[in-house]
């Protein structure tokens, strides 16, 4: 990996393999992840529906799968099954220590782990999920991505991750409280790195919140000695944000428009039948439709479709008005 090395953040219900592959169409990050992926739901009734989620058939970005759940057996399971191929197309394995929805955390699950009575369950976790990747034909790297701490930083947090070797560790320089409600605190990220330099000094340190392109993540990097940066709600802003000069600025009213059309219609194409729900796709509108005279309202007739014929008529009607 060049250093820095840049990677699409997994974002539920947002960094499916058709997004993916839009972003690496517009510039390409050197890593992807996916939604995050509960194992327990994996080895359910509900698979079916999961493991959509865990689809590769538009990549050509390397994919890492972030999985989250409740059951060491099943980290085992399912890591076993991504590292032999039975789950095809990733490169790696990352556990989900870091999203801070009250469901997860509720459940015990995600961030919740931080905190310290509940550190010998992530244990478990870690060490059912390498064992599990290890078993497996391909042997895939195993990885995290977690946060500064639960209620407030706590680096004793860190230091017991990297006691694992996890090929990379991936921080928002946040913790769980905080959400994102506050700025993110990169200086944050230095002691963590000394602990990397003492206990895993193999361990690649990933930062992630509040970076918005790659001219921003390359003057964090200089400053803060980070190995990579994750790109998250940056890639809302500007599709290109993994450019080195992004063109999106200078991008006409038909360009974003036709950018939209693909998304959808690569979305259509691979979940068909309504695999996949339209609705959740109808807010990738905010990111294509901005940024010209008239954006507003053509998003807003798009967000009262309810099918992809509909909102694709719209939008051609934008594209090719009758003369």
């Amino acid at each position: 990996m060049p250093k820095p090395f840049f990677i699409l953040a997994p974002m539920d219900d947002v960094t499916d393999t058709v997004f993916r592959r839009i972003v690496a169409d517009c510039a390409p990050a050197d890593l992807t992840m996916t939604e995050f992926v509960n194992v327990d739901g994996l080895k359910s009734a509900g698979r079916s529906r999961l493991i959509r989620k865990l689809g590769t058939e538009k990549d050509i970005t390397p994919v890492i799968a972030q999985i989250w759940g409740k059951t060491p057996s099943k980290f085992e399971e399912i890591a076993k099954e991504i590292s032999d191929g039975d789950i095809p197309g990733f490169v790696g394995i990352d556990i989900n220590f870091g999203c801070p929805a009250k469901s997860e955390v509720k459940s015990g699950c995600c961030s919740a782990l931080q905190q310290l009575e509940l550190r010998p369950q992530a244990d478990a976790m870690i060490r059912a999920t390498l064992q599990g990747a290890a078993a497996g034909k391909n042997n895939l790297p195993v990885s995290f991505k977690t946060r500064l701490g639960f209620a407030e930083i706590d680096y004793t947090w860190h230091e017991f991750l990297l006691q694992f070797k996890p090929s990379m560790l991936t921080v928002h320089v946040r913790t769980t409280r905080q959400m994102s409600k506050v700025p993110a605190q990169w200086e944050a990220i230095a002691p963590i790195l000394e602990l990397r330099d003492k206990i895993s000094p193999d361990t690649k340190i990933v930062m992630n919140g509040d970076i918005m392109n790659h001219q921003q993540g390359i003057e964090i990097t200089e400053k803060h000695g980070v190995d990579g940066i994750m790109i998250g709600r940056g890639i809302f802003q500007d599709p290109f944000a993994f450019a080195e000069k992004s063109p999106w600025l200078g991008m006409s009213r038909e360009e974003r428009i036709v950018l939209f059309k693909k998304h959808v219609l690569l979305h259509d194409e691979v979940f068909p039948d309504g695999q996949r729900p339209f609705s959740p796709l109808k807010k990738f509108a905010k990111v294509y439709i901005s940024g010209f005279d008239g954006a507003s309202d053509l998003r807003n007739q798009i967000m009262q479709t309810e099918s992809v014929p509909e909102a694709m008529a719209i939008v051609d009607a934008n594209l090719y008005p009758a003369l």
